[in-house]
């Protein structure tokens, strides 16, 4: 635990969506950085002169492929702060709010004056270069260097998830989705229909978003029931209800102290302060959590984050809960005790599927965005929580525009990890074989609309999980569509490089 009288308080942002057609004239990711961290100097009412002021630029990960060596450095270079230390995160959704954590905590410390976070997507634009066969224009600023990274990478999953597909995200999440709904004791369409309730307003935030890149509203069931235009992903997800990723967008913040921000001049009606924070990962490999319904890890942060502020949930008036998938949404809502129709609303973007999921950035729209409506409603709390890989690793603030009250106060993030990891939950067994039975399940459908393949996760009679595929034939696949069969038993067999689940 770390406590100080010197408050980090956000300065500046800024965001870009980058819609623009003609390939010759898109802005790379470097391009659209340097335009958001400029902005955020504007935005603070600074010249983009003072950016030279900046100690660390810390930048996340892009999911695209990295074009340039070292991306940091070719920022730093672009805005002049070659003596700023350089970051580049790894791989998680939860990086932004993590990096206003850390640094808030550096700030805190008075081991840093004024850090830059920033990052950029442009999956739109490279697919689009794909698609036109034409060679990306972005790789001219190669320095031959290697960035220095945040943190170690961490594979998100172990060798058998990989090798049953857990790697994707749209594999992963119905999962989740499925053991909710069983544990919700909803019928599917019962379900289904509270998934499209539940995006349904998130569609309408987009809508008046003007940095949106799906500003379209939606009904319900237009979110929710499957059509041409909306098939199934993963079951039950159709397209609607699955993050976007295909978006070109950059957002950036500027953090600095109090101190240092009133001998710039800042003005204190822009200030806006991290009351409380947290940073906690779940038992990491999904395969092995205590259920797939249920998130230990965000009630503890969230329980820690409301503690650092001395705030209470009804005292927050404004929630972006990361929202790749209705998942991750609902298992939020619960560990808070919140309700997922709750008149505050879930989100101030409108959300990975609707605002766009800017790869691993969103967060920082997320925060960009929350600054503004607090510095429009002076006194307001608001509240982002931001997620890296299958509801893994997990980042919480809570912020205001009012000073807090007491010293900035950081929860040690390796003993909440130490709290998740003593918690007994179930291994995974690599090679099963034997009887089983269901715990979650989805199936994925092609591009046709048609169910392609059913994964299963489940518990063997001695206790221990594993991840099996079933037969691809129509009658099993239209089956486990037709019936649910979280509960049912039936019979596992290890082979040479995936697992084969048979209903009994």
């Amino acid at each position: 635990m770390t406590t100080s009288t010197i408050r980090p308080v956000l300065v500046g942002a800024d965001q870009v969506t980058d819609r623009q057609d003609d390939l010759k004239r898109t802005q790379s990711p470097l391009d659209m950085m340097q335009t958001t961290a400029q902005g955020c100097a504007i935005d603070a009412g600074l010249s983009t002169a003072q950016l030279t002021q900046i100690d660390t630029l810390a930048m996340v990960n892009s999911v695209g492929p990295q074009l340039v060596d070292n991306p940091p450095a070719a920022l730093a270079k672009r805005l002049g702060i070659h003596h700023a230390r350089q970051f580049l995160t790894v791989t998680g959704g939860n990086t932004p709010q993590m990096l206003v954590n850390h640094y808030a905590q550096k700030i805190a410390q008075g081991r840093s004056s004024m850090v830059l976070l920033t990052g950029a997507e442009a999956l739109h634009s490279l697919s689009r270069f794909a698609k036109a066969d034409t060679v990306v224009p972005w790789s001219d600023e190669n320095s031959q260097t290697q960035p220095t990274l945040f943190s170690p990478e961490k594979p998100g999953t172990n060798k058998t998830e990989h090798a049953h597909g857990m790697s994707a995200p749209i594999v992963t999440y119905p999962l989740f989705e499925n053991a909710l709904r069983h544990h919700y004791r909803r019928t599917y369409a019962e379900h289904q229909g509270a998934l499209g309730k539940l995006f349904a307003p998130f569609t309408t935030v987009a809508k008046n978003n003007p940095h949106a890149w799906f500003p379209t509203e939606r009904s319900a069931t237009e979110i929710s029931e499957p059509t041409k235009q909306n098939r199934y992903i993963g079951l039950p997800y159709t397209k609607y209800l699955n993050s976007i990723m295909q978006v070109n967008q950059s957002a950036s913040l500027l953090l600095t102290s109090d101190k240092k921000a009133r001998e710039l001049g800042i003005d204190e009606s822009k200030w806006v302060y991290l009351h409380g924070c947290a940073d906690v990962n779940d038992i990491w490999n999904v395969s092995e959590r205590i259920n797939f319904y249920d998130s230990p890890a965000l009630r503890l942060g969230t329980a820690a984050a409301m503690a650092m502020a001395g705030i209470e949930l009804d005292r927050i008036n404004h929630f972006d809960l990361y929202s790749c998938f209705p998942a991750v949404v609902q298992m939020a809502c619960d560990a808070m005790g919140l309700s997922t129709d709750d008149s505050r609303g879930l989100t101030v973007t409108g959300g990975l599927p609707y605002f766009g999921g800017a790869g691993n950035n969103y967060s920082m729209h997320a925060i960009a965005t929350m600054m503004e409506r607090l510095q429009q409603n002076p006194g307001d709390f608001g509240m982002v929580t931001a997620n890296g890989w299958y509801v893994t690793k997990h980042a919480l603030g809570i912020y205001s525009n009012t000073r807090p009250t007491s010293p900035f106060s950081y929860a040690d993030p390796s003993e909440l990890n130490r709290q998740i990891d003593a918690l007994k939950h179930p291994m995974m067994e690599e090679s099963p074989d034997g009887s089983a039975t269901v715990e979650t399940y989805t199936v994925m459908f092609d591009r046709d609309g048609q169910p392609a393949r059913g994964l299963i996760l489940g518990s063997l009679a001695r206790g221990k999980r594993f991840v099996a595929y079933t037969r691809d034939d129509r009658d099993t696949l239209d089956q486990i569509v037709s019936q649910d069969p979280i509960g049912r038993s039936g019979r596992v067999s290890c082979g040479s490089k995936t697992n084969l689940f048979e209903f009994s």
